[in-house]
């Protein structure tokens, strides 16, 4: 099954990728990531696809430590709304359970493991994939970004402990020294980092209570993300119709796929890409069409057909009325989302 990622992870990929010498549209080509994606935060795009362009850039441009430029110029924004509910908790341990709660919101592959002895606490990254273990730029980018999000709930000087990866060391661990300003341990039994339990009492100064209850429970009523082929197409469709561009080739992109796949796919579980689309086109334009100051022309590129008359039929055909009569209250069945 194709895990998700928000293409936030990608934010600071352009500059970056040209920093040491890239094209960076050039090299999503390569990998088929839609570009559309680097404006669009908060789009899913394939894990596979972003470790594809990730490794394919360090190795096109002899830098080792991409994933880590990466992390280096991230930070709690680009995860979002999990970013935010882990910048309001009480303390830094708080934050950091936090985190480890809801990071499947933003990265569906990663998991962070929490353990606590009397002196230390090991936060350990598990990165899910094919492979018997992920492909170590993922690992760079993704602890890299751990550790940044914890170090931002300190001063400028706090470090870890020790970080351990278990991969063997790089030509230059020097830089992974640097980064993450502590000892770092190569060909180790996990990536994870080691910090001080006393660390954990912390208070974070711009926390608040209540902010934070009320993002909790926004998150906690989206966590649930689809587990189907069905579901997932679904919610890529979802999203590429909001931005008016959504095709069969471009929700494979997403997916890191071809189409031939995505229509095999769907029907081993009874469905179609043309039943989807359809029933998100629906779910769409009855609230396109309530707003009577947009005009018909742009509702139909929007939602994929190729003129304002195409749409018209299929309007009829759907909802049993014109668009005029559903606007003067003559409607037809109204359509449910079919993954809200």
């Amino acid at each position: 099954m194709t895990d998700l990622i928000r293409s936030a992870g990608l934010s600071y990929y352009p500059e970056v990728a040209r920093s040491v010498g890239l094209d960076p549209r050039q090299m999503m080509r390569k990998v088929r990531l839609p570009l559309a994606c680097l404006d669009k935060p908060d789009t899913p795009i394939a894990v596979a696809g972003l470790r594809r362009l990730l490794e394919l850039s360090a190795e096109a441009s002899g830098a080792e430590d991409f994933g880590l430029r990466l992390a280096e110029r991230g930070g709690l924004t680009n995860f979002g709304a999990v970013g935010l509910i882990v910048r309001e908790q009480a303390t830094v341990g708080e934050a950091i359970a936090a985190f480890s709660r809801f990071i499947h919101v933003h990265h569906e592959g990663m998991r962070l493991d929490v353990a606590r002895d009397k002196h230390t606490v090991t936060v350990t990254l598990h990165l899910r994939g094919r492979q018997p273990s992920a492909p170590r730029q993922a690992i760079d980018m993704a602890l890299g970004s751990v550790h940044r999000i914890i170090q931002s709930l300190f001063s400028s000087d706090w470090r870890p402990l020790e970080v351990q990866l278990h991969y063997p060391p790089p030509h230059d661990r020097k830089r992974y020294r640097e980064f993450f300003g502590c000892r770092v341990t190569f060909n180790a039994d996990d990536d994870a980092i080691l910090l001080s339990a006393h660390d954990m009492e912390r208070r974070i100064p711009s926390a608040h209570p209540l902010i934070a209850n009320y993002l909790r429970k926004r998150i906690e009523a989206i966590e649930t993300r689809p587990a189907s082929w069905e579901a997932k197409v679904d919610e890529v469709v979802r999203s590429l119709l909001a931005s008016g561009d959504c095709t069969v080739e471009h929700v494979a992109e997403h997916l890191a796929c071809t189409r031939r796949t995505i229509h095999r796919r769907l029907a081993a579980s009874g469905s179609s890409f043309s039943a989807i689309l359809d029933a998100q086109r629906a779910y769409l334009v009855i609230q396109l069409i309530d707003d009577t100051r947009r005009p018909l022309a742009d509702v139909a590129v929007q939602l994929g057909f190729s003129a304002q008359s195409a749409m018209a039929r299929w309007f009829r055909g759907r909802f049993g009325c014109t668009v005029t009569e559903w606007r003067k209250g003559m409607r037809g069945e109204v359509p449910s989302q079919t993954a809200a």
